[in-house]
Parts: structure tokens; sequence; C-alpha cells
């Protein structure tokens, strides 16, 4: 296993389209201590990615450590739903973009196309997420944890791993791995008792066959 997302073989390790689809222009403003801008409220997404239709739309998300001294980043696929989680270096405004970046780069590009995230200061950052990977960043409303349902059912599952209060600073990015894999060869009922590794890799096989056959 080669590409450092998960241990499941069928995509890892091929090599990274460089095409997608036009989602038109990029957005460029970055979230404010004080909210999100109203640009980039998540009631503007387009209803393809609302109702899930489409691939490459995640949620992301932070767990944090021991007295909140340590975090690791945790991006969902909204339609699969396929989780990747990012091993942080440190605890400043900066980590989560590059950590988001780092492991997110490792996928297909057309697999890439928005972040929903939380509100609040952990991306200020955000044109610096959006320049390396491509991203839109779009942000929930307040108190609205449902809005991000992907990532609230994920959260359970995560923590049977890394549990609260685990000091993370310890954690590699192998480990993580490592617990990811689970939760991504787990069969699920809405997913027709697939697996999200298993819908990741139809979705990107499918991607490549109409790639394929386009004059």
């Amino acid at each position: 296993m080669t590409c450092g997302i998960t241990l499941h073989r069928g995509w890892c390790g091929q090599a990274l389209l460089h095409s997608k689809p036009t989602r038109g222009l990029r957005r460029t403003a970055a979230a404010t201590r004080t909210g999100a801008p109203e640009q980039l409220r998540i009631l503007h997404r387009s209803e393809d990615v609302r109702q899930r239709l489409i691939p490459g739309h995640w949620e992301g998300d932070l767990i944090k450590g021991a007295f909140n001294r340590s975090r690791v980043g945790k991006p969902v696929e909204r339609k699969t739903p396929f989780v990747i989680l990012c091993r942080m270096d440190g605890c400043t405004a900066e980590t989560p973009p590059e950590g988001f970046s780092r492991q997110m780069k490792k996928l297909p590009e057309f697999t890439r196309a928005s972040l929903t995230y939380d509100r609040g200061t952990e991306l200020t950052c955000s044109p610096e997420l959006m320049d390396p990977l491509d991203i839109d960043v779009w942000f929930p409303d307040p108190h609205a944890p449902w809005q991000r349902g992907r990532n609230e059912k994920t959260n359970g599952l995560h923590r049977q791993f890394l549990p609260k209060g685990i000091d993370l600073p310890c954690v590699s990015q192998e480990y993580l791995n490592h617990v990811a894999m689970p939760i991504n060869t787990r069969a699920c009922q809405a997913l027709g008792w697939k697996t999200p590794a298993e819908v990741i890799d139809k979705e990107i096989a499918e991607f490549r066959s109409r790639v394929a056959l386009a004059p």
C-alpha cells in the first residue's frame, strides 16, 4: 500500500487524474473569527451537492486530543462516505490546511471538489487550503450540526480507536491509516451493504471510463 490514505487496494497507487468537471469560479474569501462570509454559506451549495448525487464533496472536522493541545483532521466524503484521517503537526491556524492538503492531494483530482467545514477559527487560512487543492470551502450555519450529517455519523466510529483524552502528537499517519481502514471497509445498509471503499472505487472507475470514451 503506497498512497498513505487507507489500506484498501482498489485505487491507491494508481495515476491521479488531472481533469475534472467545471465548478464555476473558485471562492477565495476566508472565514473570519466572527463567522463565515455570506457567499461561503452552505445554502449556496448546488442541489447535486446537497442531495449527495455526485462524489468529491467532503465534510471536514478536527478530532481534538488531550487539553486541546493536539488535533487530527477528519474529512469524510458526502456520497460514499469515505473517511480520511490526517495527522496535524501543531495547533496553529495554519496546520489544518497543511494537514488536509497533504492527505487529500493523494486522491484523484475530480474527487476533491469542495469541503464543508465547521465555523470557528481553525480554517481562517481557508485560501491556503484552496490553493494547493483547488477546492471550494463552505461553512454551515451556526449551531446546525445536522448540516454536516456524514461527519456526525462517523464521530462514534473513529472514537473507538481515538478516545477522548488520547495524546495525539504520539499518533503517526500510519496508525491513522490503520484506524481509517475498518471504517472504510465496513458494510453499510444505506450503501446497499457495500463498503465506502467499494463505493468510492466504483465512482473512480466509472469516471475513468467516461474520460476514456470521451472524444
